[in-house]
């Protein structure tokens, strides 16, 4: 393999202890690579539950939601010096067998990012949602809310910037950005599993929904996204 040759899989959890230990430990079991687990403020077992599978955890003092400890973790393995991050979710949705499918596109230069989709999985809601944004952004991706991804060091630099810190979902914001910057994003279709425990904290109800969608629709409207067109080369 030519840059993911040592990734690092970053997986943010919140009361997640149900679930975690077991997607650590089949992480580790089936890819040998370091997997870090970024508590976000939980009352339960989670921290405790990754560290006894293997995990290293990094605690966090103030509840962050889901982009934030993503950002966490990026910017952990910079500066330890990983090149390639996988993200997965804590909940038991995504596969860890799948990370391989989704190193191929970074492996063969076809790719800065790779997600997992799997959009059969979108309630009513969620397909709304979607249909939106990608009418407002002209974004061309089926999955857009898929925290299955694998990001190589150019995206996660990019990731880790002042600007992205600004976001509070990972998904929008966060695509508009990299396409913005000129990186390359694919779509691999993989399986995901029902949620073992809880819903989605976007998809929960309409309200929540409706917040949502009006958030991110203001940040589209801020041109988060504008000017995505690399420079072109000279001649």
């Amino acid at each position: 393999m030519a840059e993911p040759a040592r990734p690092i899989a970053l997986i943010p959890a919140h009361n997640e202890a149900a679930t975690v230990g077991a997607i650590v430990a089949q992480v580790r079991q089936l890819w040998s690579c370091p997997v870090v687990v970024i508590d976000d403020c939980s009352s339960d077992a989670t921290a405790q539950t990754a560290w006894n599978a293997g995990a290293t955890v990094l605690p966090l003092t103030l509840q962050l939601g889901a982009w934030g400890a993503i950002q966490t973790g990026l910017r952990y393995a910079l500066r330890q010096g990983y090149r390639t991050a996988i993200t997965l979710d804590a909940d038991g949705q995504h596969e860890p067998q799948d990370i391989g499918l989704l190193l191929q596109p970074l492996v063969d230069g076809q790719a800065e990012v790779a997600i997992g989709a799997f959009p059969e999985r979108a309630s009513r809601a969620r397909r709304i949602a979607w249909s939106y944004f990608r009418w407002l952004t002209g974004l061309e991706l089926e999955d857009i809310t898929s925290g299955f991804r694998v990001y190589n060091h150019a995206a996660m630099t990019v990731l880790v910037s002042r600007e992205a810190s600004l976001l509070d979902y990972q998904d929008v914001g966060v695509l508009l950005i990299l396409r913005r910057k000129g990186l390359r994003i694919v779509e691999v279709p993989v399986a995901m599993q029902p949620r073992v425990l809880g819903a989605s904290r976007v998809f929960r109800s309409w309200w929540v929904v409706g917040k949502y969608m009006l958030q991110t629709s203001l940040l589209c409207l801020a041109r988060v996204g504008y000017n995505h067109l690399p420079p072109a080369a000279d001649d």
